[in-house]
């Protein structure tokens, strides 16, 4: 019996979450802390927001590291695979703003640039 593997569904799999494609959108900017990742993406909520980081880390799309120090400190950042997800990432982006334009509505969040 031959098992169909989809590379569209795959690759939903990996960024499909709620949160996800923020999440690693976030991350190319560079390192960042659970706390400035929760306010880059304050509709997320704290579990969602630690779920959605736990997968994209046994995924390998991201990496967690705990400093030992009290406070905790934990950052996060892109791995080289990651990475690889910025063109789809950009091309997603790229494609909502022209849907709104589209619709009489100007994109306004973060991830435009100045010059969008």
């Amino acid at each position: 019996m031959h098992t169909s593997i989809c590379p569209v569904e795959t690759t939903l799999n990996l960024i499909g979450g709620k949160y996800k494609a923020l999440i690693l959108w976030h991350l190319s900017e560079g390192t960042r802390r659970y706390n400035e990742l929760q306010r880059a993406v304050p509709a997320a909520t704290p579990r969602v927001l630690t779920n959605q980081l736990r997968e994209l880390e046994n995924q390998k799309l991201i990496t967690r590291t705990v400093y030992p120090v009290v406070p905790p400190k934990v950052e996060y950042a892109m791995t080289d695979l990651g990475r690889s997800l910025m063109p789809i990432l950009t091309a997603m982006r790229n494609w909502g703003a022209e849907y709104l334009r589209n619709q009489d509505i100007e994109p306004n969040c973060y991830m435009m640039g100045e010059n969008e």
